[in-house]
């Protein structure tokens, strides 16, 4: 059984908290942390990391807005998506904070961190890898594929994107250019695009958001649930 435990972080005077989801016996597990969408950390990115709880996983649900914007409205969130957004080296300075804090606890086993988002959290872990820093994934699910304003660093970590043909947020023109990006970087990639699928094909609430480039696929988000599950278990043995 699962118990989840908010963790709080204190960044450049702002206030964070995410939620670190794990077994009841705190022993240290490979981990996933996750990074939500636009709409911030919800019982959509928890219930993924209970699913990979039960698969002997821990999972880190990243909170990148803020405490105080939980279960806050969909205009507020995408006008802190666009805050975030327009300063992509602030954006790394918070990503790679989050990213040491999950790396130090003590339920997470050294050198087995891997880094996944959806959405613009999709983006977000695109661009630790981007980094260089020394994680075993980084795994984006529907994300943004724009690249940053700094370069791309060496890397050896292993980088998948799931990816919907038909999302007009991530363009073929940014498949391709991402995957040359990441062959000059040096990196493991694969980019697995799904056809005739739009944005947000793994939330099953996303027709909620009444745009037509979002849609809930079921059958899509299976297969790169099962590829995703795939991934960690070559990367963790």
């Amino acid at each position: 059984m699962s118990k989840q435990t908010p963790v709080p972080l204190t960044f450049e005077g702002e206030e964070l908290e995410g939620v670190f989801v794990g077994r009841r016996d705190s022993q240290a597990r490979p981990t996933v942390m996750l990074i939500p969408t636009v709409m911030g950390v919800s019982d959509l990115e928890i219930g993924f990391a209970k699913q990979l709880v039960e698969l002997g996983y821990n999972g880190f649900v990243a909170d990148i807005f803020g405490k105080k914007f939980h279960g806050a409205p969909r205009d507020v969130m995408f006008g802190e998506m666009t805050r975030l957004g327009d300063d992509r080296v602030a954006l790394r300075r918070r990503l790679l904070a989050i990213v040491e804090q999950v790396r130090g606890l003590r339920e997470v086993e050294d050198g087995k961190l891997v880094v996944a988002g959806y959405c613009f959290g999709g983006k977000c872990a695109l661009d630790v890898a981007r980094t260089g820093v020394d994680i075993a994934a980084a795994v984006a699910f529907h994300g943004l594929l724009d690249p940053p304003n700094w370069p791309t660093e060496k890397t050896s970590t292993k980088i998948v994107v799931f990816h919907g043909w038909d999302d007009p947020m991530a363009p073929p023109d940014h498949v391709v250019a991402l995957g040359k990006e990441f062959t000059e970087a040096g990196a493991d990639w694969q980019i697995h695009a799904f056809g005739n699928v739009r944005h947000g094909f793994t939330n099953p609430n996303a027709h909620k958001i009444g745009l037509d480039a979002v849609r809930y696929d079921e059958l899509a988000a299976e297969r790169s649930w099962t590829s995703f599950i795939n991934l960690l278990e070559e990367t963790f043995g």
